[in-house]
């Protein structure tokens, strides 16, 4: 199977940066279910085309695949997997392509947010709806989709259609953009995947349809087959999309730079094969989101500036994130100097280890590292280290906690630690009735969730009962009928108390 990816931005040759493959080197990369080749057919300032073409061992595909794979018996051997673009070419694209997925260009920093003018070419696709659904999928994305269906026999007109289609898809896009709509779409378009769909495949779908999936008007459909139709998963990934922006648990190795098109040792290039042959996983900073312009703010984004913009208004100087999750709000928290003490808590050692490779800990500098406390704890329980902070934030974390043991979080936020301030913020029911694909809660974890009158109540009488004021306020657009998506509570401790 063959995907062939061109540009025509000047120098072109630059898509040898993007994709870390040299345009004048032919490289094959090994898959458990055969050999991926990368090489360019054609390299020059004008015009360059990349080429990854994927030749499938049936016998590997058999020996790789677990005891609860779909296919079994002769139909194992005898398919179209080594000849039509699938699953398997998905997966070796994200193998091959991981750096270039994930949007780092070491070399040419700027390259990666560049939309490019760009031809995606596919010989041969399953494609289970035919050239119609292929253009529903792509055409929301800002792809010019060109999908012609492959009769079953050219010299026999008459028998009519197979199911595979030749894509071209042509457009202007970043190229890590391009290559997440195929690894998510390909398989979709297929509607099957050559191995057992596990749990952790939300996540997958989650982090590759970041910034596009949510909006897209077949989100549904793609979700549903992304997952084999297991419905438990799929009801899973729609809530977390409804979310808008709930975490996932990202892979944050430290980064090693690939195969760099120019100006390199021999030694730099071994050192890349190397890399290559190892694997290289993305690392993100966690020091806030800067959205593209064409792109809508998500809810994670806008609830995270609102509280960054309410602490600024608040005058605080030391702020705990308590529930601080990957670390998103505290690195939020560390770009900005006025506030000199950062504490970050969560009951989950792994959510904190991510925190850590995500902030960079082990390569941070003196004076931010100074400012910054990390620990494991739980807000049910009484901790010295929660005291002292002019305020704590406790975004989206109420509603992940059985409510007989609230009182206790209360007792030890509001009684104990006692801050200047507290900002809550909780999903609004009422808004859920926005998000049309939504069943049951916005989150399989959550405990509940409140209508705006409940969130009064509970927030009123914690105030009145610990000595604070506190005041309300909408996050993202407020419907006049069911209000905001996310509300905040901002409390502020009475002087006298």
């Amino acid at each position: 199977m063959l995907l062939t990816i061109t540009t025509t931005a000047k120098p072109a040759t630059d898509l040898g940066f993007l994709l870390h493959k040299h345009p004048g080197r032919v490289q094959e990369f090994g898959q458990s279910f055969g050999t991926a080749t990368v090489f360019y057919p054609e390299a020059g300032d004008e015009r360059c085309t990349a080429a990854l073409m994927l030749e499938v061992d049936p016998i590997a595909l058999v020996r790789s695949r677990g005891k609860r794979s779909p296919d079994f018996s002769l139909s194992q051997y005898v398919n179209d997997r080594p000849y039509a673009a699938s699953s398997l070419l998905a997966v070796a694209l994200a193998d091959v392509f991981r750096t270039a997925r994930a949007g780092r260009c070491k070399a040419r920093p700027e390259l990666p947010d560049t939309p490019l003018p760009l031809e995606l070419r596919l010989p041969a696709l399953p494609c289970r709806g035919g050239p119609e659904l292929a253009g529903r999928l792509f055409e929301p994305l800002g792809w010019e989709v060109e999908a012609r269906a492959v009769p079953l026999d050219e010299g026999f007109p008459e028998w009519g259609e197979s199911r595979y289609v030749r894509l071209v898809l042509r457009g202007t896009a970043r190229l890590s953009d391009a290559l997440n709509h195929l690894y998510v779409l390909l398989p979709v378009l297929d509607d099957g995947k050559h191995y057992w769909i596990a749990p952790d495949e939300v996540d997958k779908l989650i982090r590759a349809g970041e910034g596009w999936l949510r909006d897209h008007p077949e989100r549904g459909l793609i979700t549903r087959r992304y997952l084999g139709r297991r419905w438990s998963l799929a009801r899973a990934a729609l809530a977390r999309l409804a979310e808008l922006g709930d975490e996932t648990e990202e892979q944050l190795e430290p980064a090693v730079e690939e195969d760099a098109p120019a100006g390199e040792s021999a030694a730099d290039e071994a050192a890349a094969v190397e890399a290559e042959a190892q694997g290289d996983v993305p690392s993100e900073q966690a020091q806030g989101e800067v959205p593209q312009p064409d792109k809508p703010k998500s809810l994670n984004v806008r609830r995270r500036e609102a509280v960054l913009a309410r602490l600024e208004q608040l005058g605080a100087t030391s702020v705990i994130d308590l529930g601080c999750g990957q670390g998103e709000l505290v690195g939020a928290l560390l770009a900005r100097p006025r506030f000199a003490r950062v504490g970050g808590m969560d009951v989950s050692s792994m959510a904190l280890t991510i925190a850590a490779r995500k902030l960079r800990l082990d390569r941070m500098s003196e004076a931010r590292r100074a400012r910054l406390t990390l620990f494991q704890g739980a807000l049910t329980y009484t901790d010295r280290r929660l005291s002292g902070y002019d305020a704590a934030v406790l975004m989206e974390v109420i509603e992940h906690v059985d409510p007989p043991r609230l009182q206790a979080l209360e007792r030890v936020v509001f009684g104990q630690a006692r801050p200047g301030h507290v900002l809550v913020t909780t999903p609004n029911v009422e808004y859920n009735v926005r998000y049309e694909f939504l069943t049951g809660r916005r989150h399989p974890d959550h405990r509940f969730e409140w209508s705006r009158a409940e969130f009064a109540a509970w927030a009123t009488r914690v105030a009145g009962e610990y000595g604070y004021q506190v005041a309300f306020e909408p996050v993202g657009d407020d419907d006049p009928e069911v209000g905001p998506p996310t509300q905040m509570g901002v409390f502020t401790r009475d002087q006298r108390s």
